[in-house]
């Protein structure tokens, strides 16, 4: 785990981005709310701000991971609380391997350096008890839960919404 490197993805390498993501939402489909069609339509997920950044995790070199955080309120006063991590994905080749750990190990330390946000929330398809688990060592926990949030193949998919309290 010597040669993990987390580093932030910026705009400017979004096909990078897309390609790792792209293939991340064939492999799982199930676990994301967001088809590969969806995702071919969509801009690069963050700004590239203190916010709104894309981190990327880098085994060997390779991408093996990314993660999305963005302020909820950047354009609503009553918001600006809250972040949401978004948009996490491990390639299946490097899971088990502490990649998902470093990454939102990392969100959380930025997010507590960015002012004002006490809270960090996130959605995660119930099934996913891989991640929901990870989040859970974390502190995450589970505040809401909505039955056949998604629906995909003509399955359902209950999805929980989870916080982590930063104060």
């Amino acid at each position: 785990m010597d040669s993990l490197i987390i580093s932030e993805v910026k705009s400017d390498q979004s096909e990078i981005y897309k390609t790792f993501f792209m293939r991340g939402l064939i492999e799982d489909d199930e676990k994301f709310r967001i088809s590969p069609d969806d995702e071919m339509k969509e801009d690069f997920p963050t700004l590239d701000k203190a916010d709104s950044f894309t981190l990327g995790a880098y085994l060997d070199g390779q991408l093996a991971g990314v993660v999305s955080f963005e302020r909820d309120g950047a354009k609503r006063e009553k918001l600006r609380h809250k972040g949401t991590l978004f948009r996490m994905l491990i390639a299946k080749e490097f899971r088990q391997q502490g990649v998902g750990k470093k990454l939102i190990e990392e969100v959380i330390q930025k997010a507590k350096t960015i002012s004002d946000i006490e809270q960090i929330n996130l959605t995660v398809i119930a099934l996913n008890h891989t991640a929901k688990q990870l989040y859970e060592k974390y502190g995450f926990k589970v505040f809401s839960v909505e039955e056949h949030a998604t629906k995909w193949k003509e399955k359902y998919y209950t999805e929980e919404t989870m916080v982590l309290r930063l104060q």
